[in-house]
């Protein structure tokens, strides 16, 4: 069925076919039936005139019919009957020359056969059969003849059936104007879902409460699901250009500071020397923007572009690997414990990878003078992938866990964004799976874990 109908030329298909199957059904059974019944009557009819004719001829050896005979052959039901009668020889007794011949001479059990003919350019209905008697000397089987046209017959099943056919007909019809417009009254609910999401907009995208039939509670929950993702994902928007704007204004007023103040150096050192500083003002200002957008991308819904399965250890161990160098080059001693087998993600890999080194750069950059060690492992517990980095830095209290995984907090000035560990979260949390922290003696503890592809709902 052409999907661009209407719901209601649809819905009236759909109910009209069905129906109108039962009643063509229904119709042919009323024919058959009147048809058969018909038969039935006018044969029994055909037979006793037949009788008749055959009582009369061996009484008078077909010399005469009798009075009630012949009132049974003007006046029977079905019309005029004809008749015609040979003997055991093939001579002609009595009746109309050249009776309709059948088209199967085989007779039935009882010596009576039935059949269509035509007589003179018109249908008729015939009986044949044969009679045992003695005429004039003649001993043996007769064969009789009797038939009459069918049009009576005919006419008898249309006054029967047409009838039935009306009522049919106007049953159908009457049920389709019903069905038009019941249609049209029952999908006044959707008229109405319509119109509450027309009222929807950008500024309200509150989802839809009102009464709705079960047939569509499924869409209506879909649209209201998608309504509340939508309403997320502009809320995060939202607070990326909140954030963006709010911690990039100082940065960018401090280059363009700078910048002011390169270009009135008065001497070349003077010159070099803010033109250094400038050059790290804008790397920091560009960390700041990549890790922005960055923390935008784990938190957004992802680009399904980006998802695809990889094992997740090859990249753990390239970054354990640039990792313990820039670890060497501040005495800080790196130690890695990775599995020999694969674990296999489903989600964005660059995050993944992203997460990992922004907890291994925040031990290194927060964990203060007595930072002598940084270690990283990987495990599997419980269908999850377990990563986890440990120091022996000055760590962070268990009261400012939360401080420290909220967005641009620091719990110490330094020139961070403020950014690193919020990032990990989301990932982790991108991922289906969550961070913890733990604080132990003099070992801060990070653990992402990272639901496998099994596990991810």
């Amino acid at each position: 069925m052409n999907n661009a109908l209407s719901l209601r030329v649809r819905l009236t298909i759909v109910i009209l076919i069905p129906l109108l199957l039962i009643a063509a059904l229904f119709g042919g059974w009323a024919y058959f039936d009147a048809q058969t019944r018909a038969s039935e009557r006018f044969d029994r009819s055909l037979l006793s005139t037949a009788l008749a004719i055959s009582r009369d001829i061996a009484v008078t050896s077909g010399d005469a019919l009798s009075e009630e005979t012949r009132d049974l052959l003007r006046d029977t039901s079905g019309g005029a009957v004809f008749y015609h009668v040979y003997a055991p020889d093939g001579v002609f007794v009595t009746g109309y020359a050249t009776p309709p011949v059948p088209p199967n001479t085989a007779l039935t059990a009882d010596g009576q056969t039935y059949f269509e003919a035509v007589y003179q350019g018109q249908p008729v209905r015939v009986l044949r059969f044969t009679q045992t008697m003695s005429m004039d000397g003649i001993n043996g089987a007769f064969t009789f003849s009797v038939w009459q046209g069918t049009d009576l017959r005919d006419g008898f099943v249309r006054g029967r059936t047409r009838p039935v056919f009306l009522i049919i007909a106007s049953m159908i019809g009457a049920l389709a104007v019903i069905v038009w417009f019941g249609v049209r009254l029952g999908l006044y609910p959707l008229i109405d879902l319509e119109n509450a999401i027309e009222q929807r907009s950008a500024n309200d995208l509150s989802v839809i409460r009102r009464p709705i039939p079960v047939e569509v509670s499924g869409i209506v929950g879909r649209i209201n699901s998608l309504l509340e993702e939508l309403k997320r994902t502009l809320d995060v928007k939202d607070v990326f250009i909140s954030d963006a704007a709010h911690q990039l204004r100082n940065p960018i007023a401090g280059v363009l500071a700078l910048a002011e103040a390169v270009k009135a150096a008065k001497t070349p050192d003077v010159l070099q020397t803010r033109s250094d500083d400038l050059i790290e003002a804008a790397r920091e200002t560009a960390g700041l923007a990549n890790d922005l957008l960055t923390l935008e991308r784990a938190r957004a819904a992802p680009r399904l572009d980006e998802l695809r399965r990889f094992d997740a250890i090859p990249p753990i161990q390239n970054l354990a690997d640039k990792f313990g160098k820039k670890a060497m080059a501040t005495d800080v001693k790196f130690l890695s414990d990775l599995p020999d087998r694969s674990f296999e993600l489903y989600g964005d890999p660059v995050l993944f990878e992203q997460a990992v080194l922004n907890v291994l750069n925040n031990a290194l950059a927060h964990g203060g003078p007595a930072l002598s060690k940084i270690g990283l492992s990987v495990s599997m517990r419980a269908e999850t992938l377990i990563v986890i980095v440990r120091d022996n830095g000055k760590g962070i209290a268990p009261a400012k866990f939360d401080r420290a995984l909220a967005r641009f907090s620091q719990i110490t000035p330094t020139s961070g964004s403020g950014l690193g560990l919020p990032i990990a979260q989301a990932i982790t949390e991108a991922f289906g799976g969550q961070i913890k922290l733990a604080s132990s003696g003099q070992t801060f503890t990070v653990e992402m874990q990272f639901l496998l592809p099994d596990q991810q709902v």
